[in-house]
């Protein structure tokens, strides 16, 4: 019986850790399943994208001036293996004044910077841009096919906000 009671807890991990790995996260939306393992697994922020060495660069933001460089961080996760592939494309699709913008993002790990492993775009705000809230969803689609969708909290407070 002690033997039954130490393997319940890791059974019972490995349980949740399962149903995760199938099941949205919290501001993801679903993606496709695969033979390979499940959804893709999204995650990610907004920061300002203002130059290496500059001040507030890469700071936490999700309030912008039309002209202020939005950065877009996230990384997608193989649920099967809890590892990133460098080769999968991740899309930002920004929703504004009735358009669709789409910024494929980059792979922002190199020799130079080996621990960001993430992808990133920038936009800045153009002109026309309303204030108020921007709407955005990113995608994401590996080599082997499985896709993912991420979209923020449905939160005002932190939704990507134009002010003036």
């Amino acid at each position: 019986m002690r033997n039954v009671l130490r393997f319940l807890p890791r059974a019972a991990a490995a349980l949740i850790l399962a149903m995760l790995a199938v099941s949205p996260l919290g501001g993801q939306a679903g993606g496709q399943t695969t033979a390979g393992g499940g959804r893709l697994i999204l995650s990610g922020d907004l920061a300002w994208f203002l130059g290496m060495g500059k001040p507030l660069n890469c700071v936490l933001n999700s309030r912008f001036k039309r002209g202020d460089p939005v950065g877009f961080r996230m990384t997608a996760i193989n649920p099967a293996t809890g590892t990133r592939d460098r080769q999968t494309q991740l899309v930002v699709h920004i929703n504004y004044g009735g358009k669709t913008i789409d910024l494929p993002m980059n792979d922002h790990q190199s020799d130079r910077t080996p621990l960001t492993e993430f992808w990133v775009a920038k936009w800045i705000v153009p002109a026309d841009a309303p204030l108020g809230t921007i709407r955005y969803t990113v995608t994401a689609k590996d080599p082997q096919g499985r896709t993912g969708e991420w979209k923020p909290f449905e939160n005002v407070l932190s939704l990507l906000t134009i002010v003036e």
